[in-house]
């Protein structure tokens, strides 16, 4: 089977859609094109595909309802065209999703909600709960809250950081462009479509970087996303918007647009990831029986296991798993601060509530945030 057979039978998508698509190159929200995109990720729901979908648009839909012709520079502009085109946004998402059956929940994030552990946590716990409930999360930045200008790579670099988030296997991003070239189409007429490769190919920089090049129309800022989202093992597919049953040819494994490639599969990659990430910040000593069901059975630790806590760390912080010689079994990144674990330490993850008054995760460190050593 093919590199784009096995992604088109892949179970966890994120699919991010930009501001030139959704909004007909500024002219208002492209409802047609929205239907049909809707139609076709329904289509993906209904074969058992967990879907997450990053949306573009909200300043440019803002600009249109306002009447704004010009993109505003003042920060203060640009949040309120953001805090009135994201109503429009949504609404259209959910009514398309609801004439198929779908809900749909708002997501807003910013760079911080992602970058501090415990707020990453939190909203992958949320996307989880809500993939699982069958709802598809619509992603947006937090335009109206940002302080910094408002450019998040167009979405493509927090599409990446949502397939790291919820460890998507495939990120695909539509574009207005076919895919990624040799050189700018636009000026070579012998510019050939780049149909595979790997993310991290050095010989790609030289394609979508410099004057002239694909770069200035966003092509940069999505190899850069293809490279975040292999750093978790996602492959990134770089598809034209307006082709015909985009999705749809994907999901058969057809070739259209540019499929970038991680160099490691997802579970490694992200095991690699988790292991150099961050600094260790407290030891959790396990009983022999935890030490077992980690080893052996690859399943999450629980708090039951744990005899004894060492250092002071937050949720979200990584901590070490020993044995009771002080061997170093696993690390991992814990779902409870170091006072709450000396609380419930030992105790079954059913009376977590009863303990803390509070109801988290019940496992202390889940298996996908866990490296056995």
């Amino acid at each position: 089977m093919s590199s784009r057979e096995q992604l088109g039978q892949s179970q966890r998508w994120v699919v991010k859609i930009g501001s030139a698509l959704l909004t007909n190159e500024g002219r208002g929200l492209n409802r047609e094109s929205i239907a049909d995109w809707v139609a076709q990720m329904a289509r993906l729901c209904g074969r058992g595909v967990e879907l997450v979908l990053v949306s573009s648009g909200a300043v440019a839909e803002g600009m249109t309802r306002l009447g704004w012709k010009k993109r505003p520079n003042a920060l203060n502009e640009l949040q309120a065209a953001a805090a009135v085109g994201q109503m429009g946004l949504v609404q259209t998402w959910e009514s398309s999703f609801q004439s198929h059956g779908r809900h749909t929940a708002q997501v807003l994030l910013t760079h911080d909600d992602l970058s501090n552990r415990g707020r990453y946590l939190n909203a992958r716990s949320t996307l989880r709960t809500l993939v699982g409930l069958g709802v598809i999360p619509v992603i947006n930045e937090n335009d109206t809250v940002v302080t910094e200008e408002i450019r998040f790579g167009d979405n493509d670099t927090l599409g990446a950081l949502v397939a790291n988030l919820v460890q998507a296997d495939l990120l695909v991003i539509l574009t207005d462009q076919a895919g990624l070239f040799d050189k700018d189409p636009r000026h070579h007429a012998d510019a050939q479509l780049v149909p595979e490769a790997r993310a991290n190919d050095a010989r790609l920089d030289a394609m979508v970087g410099g004057a002239g090049t694909l770069g200035r129309g966003g092509m940069i800022t999505k190899l850069r996303a293809a490279r975040l989202a292999a750093r978790s093992g996602a492959a990134t597919i770089i598809a034209p918007g307006r082709s015909a049953g985009v999705l749809d040819s994907i999901a058969a494994g057809a070739p259209i647009g540019t499929l970038l490639l991680p160099d490691r599969e997802s579970e490694a990659a992200r095991k690699q990831w988790i292991a150099g990430h961050l600094q260790m910040k407290g030891r959790l000593v396990i009983d022999a029986g935890a030490v077992r069901v980690l080893r052996e059975q690859g399943r999450s630790l629980l708090p039951v296991g744990v005899k004894a806590v060492e250092g002071q760390f937050l949720r979200g912080e990584m901590v070490a798993c020993v044995d009771e010689a002080g061997k170093e079994v696993a690390r991992g990144l814990v779902n409870y601060g170091a006072a709450d674990v000396c609380r419930i330490m030992g105790q079954p993850s059913s009376r977590i509530l009863e303990i803390l008054g509070f109801e988290g995760e019940p496992e202390l460190i889940h298996r996908d945030d866990l490296v056995i050593l």
